[in-house]
């Protein structure tokens, strides 16, 4: 069975675009739009990991980030962010996520931090 990845980021073009990456790598992708859907599926789906936009309507990504650690203090949750500032990546860290990928998303740099996450194998 393939690893799971949960997609968080309000723009299709992204989910889209991150799901054929993790797709042709051999993950499984479930997709949330918005944060408390997020935390919904997360509950549901159990994913191995989770792609999260910082910046998304509704709730902020920082914020699911502290709702998915407080649900589960193993969740593996990558940032993905356009914001390229230290001070944001240094925020992502604090508020405890496992890695930051920046936008827009090459299939390499993708690959590499989820391969890191969970240790290179999709199945």
């Amino acid at each position: 069975m393939s690893k799971k990845i949960m997609v968080v980021d309000d723009s299709a073009l992204s989910r889209r675009t991150l799901r054929r990456i993790l797709e042709g790598a051999g993950y499984g992708v479930v997709e949330a739009e918005e944060g408390m859907a997020a935390l919904e599926l997360y509950f549901i789906e159990k994913p191995d990991l989770v792609l999260l936009d910082l910046v998304m309507k509704g709730m902020y990504g920082l914020d699911v980030l502290a709702k998915l650690r407080e649900m589960d203090a193993g969740a593996r949750v990558i940032v993905a962010s356009a914001d390229i500032q230290t001070s944001t990546r240094a925020l992502v860290e604090e508020a405890g996520a496992t890695d930051f990928i920046n936008k827009p998303f090459s299939a390499e740099n993708v690959l590499s931090a989820v391969n890191s996450v969970l240790g290179g194998e999709a199945a």
